[in-house]
């Protein structure tokens, strides 16, 4: 779906009216619960399976991030090709969350939700997923990382447990080689670190 101001990409669906938008025409601002609309969906959560899933994943990466490779914690992924959940709606993949093991933590790589489907547990829903997973394994910790213009993505994993516990400044310009632009028009430069205690 396109930004309802432009022709970019939109990523984020807004908690007022409900439109989708690219992260520069998102705005953040404080709403109280009786205005942050919930969206109710029957979804299901299950371990992607076969390459079409992989090929929808690779495409939803590229729509949220323009990329399909993620630098967190100084590895560089191919998204599409890691272990992965996928929640579905009927048949379509409305959101994914791929993940790697790194010694004793689970780390989640990309976790992305189409905006029509955001704000209705989908994205929760993966993070218990990867948790369980995490559990079974045996491993201590989960880790995240996120820009630091995301502020969205800091929330959200926040309300799931996770304290930052580290910044890398300018990792994300140098991997690009430049600053970019990013939510609200802030600058994104740094990568912000996550884990949670399992």
């Amino acid at each position: 779906m396109r930004c309802k101001y432009c022709k970019k990409q939109g990523i984020y669906k807004c908690s007022v009216c409900g439109g989708i938008v690219c992260s520069e025409h998102t705005r953040l601002q404080a709403n109280c619960l009786s205005c942050t609309p919930k969206t109710k969906i029957d979804f299901t959560i299950c371990r992607v399976k076969s390459e079409t899933e992989k090929t929808t994943i690779k495409r939803l990466v590229k729509q949220f991030w323009g990329e399909t490779e993620q630098l967190t914690f100084d590895r560089t992924f191919d998204v599409a090709e890691l272990p992965a959940y996928i929640a579905k709606v009927d048949d379509e993949i409305v959101g994914f969350t791929s993940f790697a093991e790194d010694n004793n933590a689970l780390v989640i790589v990309a976790l992305g939700v189409k905006p029509r489907y955001q704000g209705s547990g989908v994205g929760k829903s993966l993070i218990r997923k990867v948790e369980a997973e995490a559990r079974n394994m045996g491993k201590k910790t989960m880790r995240v990382s996120t820009s630091n213009d995301d502020l969205p993505a800091l929330a959200f994993y926040q309300s799931t447990g996770f304290q930052i516990y580290e910044v890398k400044p300018n990792i994300i310009a140098e991997k690009h080689g430049k600053i970019l632009s990013g939510i609200s028009g802030l600058p994104i430069r740094d990568e912000i670190r996550l884990r949670k205690a399992l």
